[in-house]
């Protein structure tokens, strides 16, 4: 039938932004969003929210936003791709990282990968890694001229390249099929450890001319911008920190002979992917839109085509709760393929519990093959384009990552940049802004600040702490570490006495007044590992029987106002040390604190556990 005869919505009335203002302020009045006196014009910028590096998102994209023009796969400005065809024909790369210091653990974890669906290899190396001696032993048995090798070693770089090199050379693999990346990155290396020099820019610019001579699908460099996004850093600076370091290394390989579209050829930048799908789509599409810049500017634009890598956050992954991260890089797998990530690598969901097992390494494969296979995430090129929503948040990130850019350039360049501490106060000063939210429970952690379970068993002991102190350089953050930090007090508490910290959770007034005030703040104490006993709040024995010095009353505020002050006042005569009430401050004499809605959670356990003088 023609579309003219069957025109899509034909039977329902156009619907304007201005009713959709007016509905959108009724509801924003109820929940005392709103005040009586707002104005239907004021609603969306009630509702719009501001990333953690000053990226703002609306609540409504119409065509009146207008939709910047972000060209055609494949093509310059590449926004929408670097490949014509995307992942259609053979899916994006499948990357998987080896770090287990055995070599023979570690070939045969590779053999296994390689058998169920891994199409490359990502191989650490350092102290608590793999040791660069042992490469021929890892690599033994992989056909390199059909998996991808990408070596990560620090300090041990050079050494790594020339071992790289010999098994190449030994192998016998058609050197125009070899492919991978050296891994080569003083400057994220210097962002990491605060060492300069230990890598040299001009002996990589030989390794990456020997790269452009003789192997033509081996690259030398790897922008790692995951350094600055673990240390706190938002998807803005991110990619302006990335974008500096590019930068930085076109100027010392074009110093060392390379034309500049052959610079261009060498570097892979690693990108890192969140569960915020839509933020990690529109980084990665930005990024790309930013380098094609770079590429123009530098008068080969058609070489502008960025190689990315998208690795799921490791700043996301949690201890506690660790199955809920299969959920989190299901997600950012997702994103990375649908925002155009030519390789894309999963951690496995335990990793924060230390080396990961064949169960973990077989999970995180199997998301590719999920998400490829079975939901087709790879059969359309930039699903995301022609979004009004997407396309702008592209637009605007990649402006905010560009004006980031260029400071760091006006500031000397990266190098400059991080020895000055420009970099690391910025990506800071973000941390804090980020760290705040999720203290006050506004960017929640599932199975961490909210939903924790006390009596959970992990997979396996921790093999190191839940915070590790950083090496030098810039901080390494997880997004759960104050929560984290709470949790191992409460279970250090708990292997010494036998009983975790305890607060009494004073219930007043019939069940419908207290169950839902009851259940939210034994969520918010359960946060940080501290367990709740239930009582009538009107009985002084209950609580004395708890065996605790904290109290917490719940109920309505309805029931507040009868009751609140007197059950107060029975708890403190009973020994309570202190007095919360779950609700908004209402100004009742006889409570100390209150918990609500967007407090600051951390604060409120820290309080709690000093009282109960847990150390």
């Amino acid at each position: 039938m023609p579309s003219s005869e069957f025109p899509l919505a034909a039977d329902f009335p156009a619907a304007t932004v201005e009713q959709w203002r007016r509905l959108a302020l009724g509801v924003l009045r109820k929940t005392g969003a709103a005040g009586e006196d707002a104005t239907a014009e004021a609603v969306e910028e009630l509702l719009t929210t501001t990333s953690h590096d000053g990226v703002r998102s609306a609540p409504l994209y119409t065509r009146r936003n207008g939709q910047p023009v972000a060209g055609l796969p494949g093509l310059f400005p590449f926004t929408r791709g670097g490949r014509a065809a995307g992942a259609v024909a053979t899916g994006w790369d499948v990357r998987q990282r080896h770090a287990d210091p055995g070599p023979k653990i570690t070939n045969e974890a590779i053999h296994a990968d390689l058998e169920n669906g891994i199409t490359s290899v990502w191989l650490a190396f350092g102290e608590d890694a793999l040791a660069v001696e042992a490469l021929p032993d890892v690599l033994d048995g992989v056909y390199l001229d059909l998996a991808g090798v990408v070596l990560d070693a620090g300090g041990s770089a050079l050494e790594a390249a020339d071992a790289w090199f010999a098994v190449a050379d030994a192998s016998g693999a058609d050197r125009a099929e070899i492919r991978g990346n050296l891994g080569l990155d003083p400057l994220g290396l210097r962002a990491r450890t605060g060492r300069e020099g230990l890598v040299p820019l001009p002996a990589v610019a030989a390794l990456a001319q020997r790269c452009a001579a003789g192997y033509p699908r081996l690259r030398a460099l790897t922008v790692d911008a995951t350094v600055y996004h673990d240390a706190g850093g938002g998807d803005a600076q991110e990619l302006g920190c990335a974008a500096a370091a590019g930068v930085a290394y076109l100027r010392a390989l074009t110093d060392a002979g390379l034309d500049v579209a052959t610079a261009f050829g060498q570097l892979e930048f690693r990108y890192a992917a969140t569960a915020d799908q839509f933020a990690t789509i529109a980084k990665l599409r930005a990024a790309r839109r930013i380098w094609s810049r770079v590429a123009q500017l530098c008068g080969v634009p058609e070489a502008g085509a960025q190689r990315q890598h998208a690795v799921t956050s490791a700043a996301m992954m949690t201890i506690r709760d660790p199955w809920v991260n299969m959920l989190r890089t299901t997600l950012a797998c997702f994103a990375a393929g649908v925002g155009g990530a030519d390789a894309v690598t999963v951690r496995p969901f335990d990793e924060r519990l230390g080396l990961p097992d064949g169960f973990s390494r077989r999970i995180a494969r199997n998301t590719h093959s999920l998400l490829l296979e079975e939901a087709h995430v790879g059969r359309v090129v930039d699903p995301a384009g022609g979004s009004w929503y997407l396309e702008r948040l592209t637009e605007d990130t990649a402006r905010a990552a560009w004006d980031w850019f260029t400071e760091i350039e006006r500031a000397g360049g990266m190098a400059a940049a991080l020895g000055s501490g420009l970099v690391a106060d910025r990506l800071a000063e973000t941390w804090q802004r980020r760290a705040e939210g999720i203290a006050h429970r506004r960017d929640p952690i599932t199975g961490v600040s909210e939903f924790p379970q006390l009596d959970e068993r992990l997979p396996r002991e921790p093999a190191t702490a839940a915070t590790a102190p950083s090496a030098g350089g810039l901080p390494r953050h997880h997004y759960a570490e104050a929560f984290e930090r709470l949790r191992e007090r409460s279970d250090a508490h708990a292997a010494a006495t036998g009983a975790r910290p305890t607060v009494f959770l004073a219930t007043l007034g019939p069940p419908s007044a207290h169950t839902a005030r009851a259940s939210f703040a034994a969520n918010l104490f359960a946060a940080g590992g501290i367990a709740a006993v239930t009582g009538d709040g009107q009985t002084a024995e209950a609580f004395r029987a708890s065996g605790t010095a904290v109290a917490c009353l719940c109920s309505s505020d309805r029931v507040y106002g009868d009751a609140a002050e007197a059950a107060a006042s029975s708890l403190a005569a009973a020994g309570a040390r202190r007095i919360w009430l779950a609700g908004r401050p209402g100004g009742y004499e006889a409570v100390d604190s209150y918990l609500y809605s967007g407090c600051d959670a951390v604060e409120v356990l820290e309080t709690t556990l000093r009282d109960l003088e847990v150390p």
